[in-house]
């Protein structure tokens, strides 16, 4: 048995479950966000009869869950620690040891530089033995991946706590708009439009602004008794998955005529579409004539069409009037699968 900083054993077999040594092996794909981190273990044999994932038996071997993996918002430390936890539960339930690992690819929230990239390569060099081929993306790589079955073409808009805009051409040229953190202008994400909404209180309250629905919905979701009362609520823990869980609220408040709730959710759309514009007109994945087809890869729950005011409706109204060739998927599988097909696709020919 192996056990790493965090605790996590990578050879254990306590709870019963018999590992496997040898075989063809397994890859590992990992999607981790500001609100959760999800691996899975994929079969290295596995065989996706006409490109699709839902063969029976399926090629998911297990599947696990853990906390924020997102550096910046939880530190290194603790994101190392989720990493390795999840991990090491996915390869456990599986019934597989680290060393029947044949790849692994982490896509995660957080990373955006390639020093970002190397930092953790590295790490995880030392978790994993050197035959393994190993692959550190931004999270928005592995959400493209699992709308496209694997294939890196096309763009992806993710909008769940964070968001962003990532595209990717045959050729291998890539482009993101957006995704830089609340800090730096992700208004079209869960967080963005919840902490507008959260703002906008404030300024009903003293004065600055325009009375609103907001207030007493906002107060009764999370049982305040004033507006003052969101100053210590909000700075008690303002972690970007806390704040952006309101979103439903100012979802409900629109739907019921609030014109403030409405134009936080109109600015969200604007937001989001110019988001994908820039990163299409980058690379010039509508053609020439801007009527080209490419696949356009919607992500994160802020997108789900679950509500009378749906965000990701309006948002592919906005790109489609620009990109008429923009063709609209909305994966099958989650992201974590997209990155085990990333990982997959390296050791095919192995």
């Amino acid at each position: 048995m192996k056990r790493y900083s965090n605790g996590a054993m990578w050879d254990s077999n306590e709870d019963g479950i018999p590992v496997i040594d040898g075989g063809d092996g397994v890859v590992l794909g990992v999607d981790g966000g500001t609100t959760s981190t999800i691996c899975v273990c994929l079969a290295a044999s596995a065989v996706f009869p006409d490109g699709g994932l839902l063969a029976d038996p399926s090629p998911v071997l297990a599947r696990a869950v853990a906390g924020c993996s997102n550096h910046n918002s939880v530190g290194e430390v603790a994101a190392r620690e989720t990493l390795e936890q999840v991990m090491s539960e996915a390869l456990h339930k599986s019934g597989r040891s680290h060393s029947a690992v044949k790849a692994v690819c982490l896509a995660v929230s957080g990373v955006n530089h390639p020093t970002d990239q190397q930092r953790v390569v590295d790490w995880l060099r030392n978790v994993f033995p050197s035959h393994v081929k190993l692959f550190v993306e931004n999270d928005a790589v592995a959400a493209l991946a699992s709308g496209t079955m694997g294939k890196l073409h096309g763009c992806v808009l993710i909008a769940g706590t964070g968001s962003i805009s990532y595209g990717s051409t045959e050729d291998g040229r890539e482009a993101r708009a957006a995704g830089a953190g609340p800090i730096l202008g992700d208004w079209g994400s869960g967080y963005g439009i919840a902490a507008q909404a959260l703002t906008a209180v404030m300024r009903a309250h003293d004065g600055r602004g325009p009375e609103t629905r907001l207030t007493q919905d906002i107060l009764c979701e999370l049982g305040l008794g004033s507006p003052e009362e969101l100053i210590g609520w909000t700075y008690a823990d303002p972690s970007w998955a806390r704040i952006a869980a309101l979103v439903p609220v100012v979802v409900s408040s629109a739907e019921a005529g609030d014109p403030v709730a409405d134009k936080i959710l109109q600015n969200a759309v604007v937001e989001l579409a110019a988001s994908v514009r820039a990163v299409v007109q980058r690379l010039g994945l509508c053609g020439r004539d801007g009527k080209g087809s490419f696949p356009l890869v919607l992500v994160g729950g802020i997108l789900e069409a679950n509500r009378r005011w749906d965000i990701g409706r309006e948002v592919l109204n906005h790109v489609t009037k620009d990109f008429p060739g923009a063709h609209p998927i909305r994966p099958k599988v989650e992201p974590a699968v997209g990155a085990a097909l990333l990982a997959w696709n390296s050791v095919r020919g192995d």
